[in-house]
């Protein structure tokens, strides 16, 4: 037997959630910064080192529109729950609660993705400093 959702659940989240899309968003700003430089950079120099670079942060800021995506998503549906319990939907509150929990987790799978894109980019960086510290060896 389950215990019935109360208005108090879905609310929980909400520190949650905006907290996550306060991140995420600052994730995207970061990177739309780096491009910036190096877009200003690449066309100086033409190293292809930079494009490679570029091509990860594209996908990184592709995996941070869904991450966003599926965030406001799960505060959406998190709402609507709430609403739905108030009005005496009990069984779409929590049908919809539930919904909102699976976006919130394929904000959260997502967001360990583009963690995991991120350490690539910067192993692009390295690489030019792991050549130079070999060839001094």
């Amino acid at each position: 037997m389950s215990a019935a959702l109360n208005l108090t659940t879905p609310a929980l989240l909400f520190p949650a959630i905006s907290l996550l899309l306060l991140a995420y968003t600052n994730r995207f700003l970061g990177l739309a910064s780096i491009v910036r430089n190096l877009y200003e950079e690449y066309r100086d120099s033409q190293d292809p080192k930079i494009l490679r670079q570029i091509g990860n942060l594209r996908t990184r800021i592709n995996l941070i529109k869904w991450m966003q995506c599926l965030g406001i998503a799960s505060l959406f549906l998190c709402s609507l729950a709430m609403f739905q319990i108030y009005t005496g939907w009990q069984a779409w509150g929590e049908i919809t609660f539930g919904a909102s929990l699976l976006c919130m987790l394929g904000s959260l799978g997502i967001s360990l993705l583009e963690l995991l894109r991120s350490s690539d980019a910067l192993n692009i960086l390295l690489s030019d400093l792991q050549a130079e510290y070999d060839r001094r060896r």
